[in-house]
């Protein structure tokens, strides 16, 4: 596109190393006015001196928006009702927030009435499909500027360079290259030092959660009642999603819960290492798989397991706003409308213990589960059930299809 067809920008910006130089690029790259968005989804002091910053890097203004309770509510416990991780560890925190913000970032640009929006993200990652399909499912006609895949930049060290001569204050160093992302659900880490697969992280570089050796000696034990799939209270105390979700990070934080480092699949080709720490997110999932363990029917809970990669995958490649998603969304939540009951875990040192579950929607019955005598299940009606089942295996056997070993 050319320059001189942009009439206003309305950019994501974090004031880190990566959208500070964007912001000064794109005023001079553009010679339009670029409107700064911050989304607050539990930064905390990542948040602080924000205008400064954008004013020294040229923005004509800057928009610090609350999400936090959106976030949680409308995206993090609606995921979390799936039971969603990808590829068996990763529990999406950064993948569910851009969805959220772009969201967000698209009602800027139409109290602004900007023509073009903007983002951080680089040419190898995922998260510039994330925010670009969001954008496109809002307004199909917006203007995309995406500086990483047009710019002559081509590392992290030279945007430290840049930020350096043109005096836009960042954190990140020559020395300590590696990205961050933190919101209310997790805090991420790539990229520098990280890169080698081989390579632990640093034993400093960790925010949110205690060495799980260093945790304390005595466990905790807590109870989380949920509603229609949802927590709702922490030891009896009902909370708002984003005051539970923030309350469980600094309880699972201080007993070293939630730290994941893994190899992921990126769904532009590329495998990448991402190293999280998700401490509440973690007791959540924890919790609400041991409800439904009692809540949920057996096909259901086989339905919706085969369910997890799928959604999963819609999520982590930015398919958040898709009709598919919604498809699954709709049954999935159907199914939780009776995951609702209390469940106490006890925590220590890094793992998290299921001690007990109780809800009014219960589908254990004690009658039939217990070795002892009862009136309601007669064990001989297991012979026909297993002859019946047997069947198609005897007749491989006497067609002399039987098993080979």
């Amino acid at each position: 596109m050319k320059h001189k067809d942009i009439k206003k920008i309305v950019l994501a910006y974090s004031g880190g190393l990566d959208t500070s130089v964007i912001l000064r690029w794109l005023v001079e790259t553009y010679e339009c006015p670029v409107v700064a968005f911050a989304a607050d989804l539990g930064q905390g002091e990542e948040l602080d001196s924000l205008d400064d910053k954008a004013e020294a890097s040229g923005a004509e203004s800057l928009y610090v928006v609350d999400l936090r309770e959106d976030f949680v509510k409308n995206f993090v416990f609606p995921m979390f009702r799936a039971n969603a991780i990808y590829e068996g560890s990763y529990l999406l925190g950064t993948s569910i927030a851009r969805p959220c913000i772009a969201k967000a970032q698209m009602d800027i640009v139409e109290k602004e009435n900007a023509d073009a929006v903007s983002h951080g993200a680089t040419g190898k990652g995922n998260d510039q499909v994330r925010f670009e399909l969001t954008y496109y499912s809002i307004n199909p006609e917006i203007k995309v500027i995406a500086p990483w895949r047009t710019w002559s930049f081509k590392s992290r060290s030279e945007l430290i360079a840049y930020a350096q001569k043109h005096n836009i204050p960042v954190t990140s160093t020559a020395e300590k290259p590696y990205s961050m992302d933190r919101n209310l659900l997790h805090l991420s880490f790539e990229g520098g030092i990280l890169e080698d697969p081989w390579a632990e992280p640093p034993s400093d570089m960790f925010i949110l959660t205690t060495d799980p050796r260093k945790a304390p000696d005595k466990a905790e034990e807590i109870t989380i009642i949920f509603e229609a799939g949802d927590p709702v209270a922490v030891n009896g105390t009902k909370m708002t999603p984003a005051n539970l979700l923030d309350h469980l990070n600094k309880l699972g934080g201080r007993h070293g819960v939630g730290r994941v480092d893994m190899v992921e699949n990126r769904y532009v080709g590329m495998k990448s290492r991402g190293v999280y720490e998700t401490p509440g997110g973690t007791i959540i999932n924890v919790a609400r798989r041991a409800m439904e363990s009692i809540t949920l029917d057996r096909e259901v809970t086989r339905i919706k397991d085969e369910w997890v990669p799928r959604y999963a995958g819609l999520v982590y490649n930015g398919y958040w706003f898709s009709p598919e998603r919604r498809m699954l969304q709709t049954a999935i939540d159907e199914a939780a409308s009776v995951v609702s009951g209390e469940v106490r875990l006890r925590v220590y040192k890094g793992s998290i213990t299921v001690t007990g579950r109780r809800s009014d929607n219960s589908l254990y019955d004690q009658r039939f589960a217990t070795f002892e005598q009862d009136e309601v299940y007669s064990q001989s009606d297991a012979e026909g059930f297993i002859r019946l089942n047997a069947l198609r295996l005897r007749i491989g056997s006497l067609m002399g299809k039987g098993p080979k070993n």
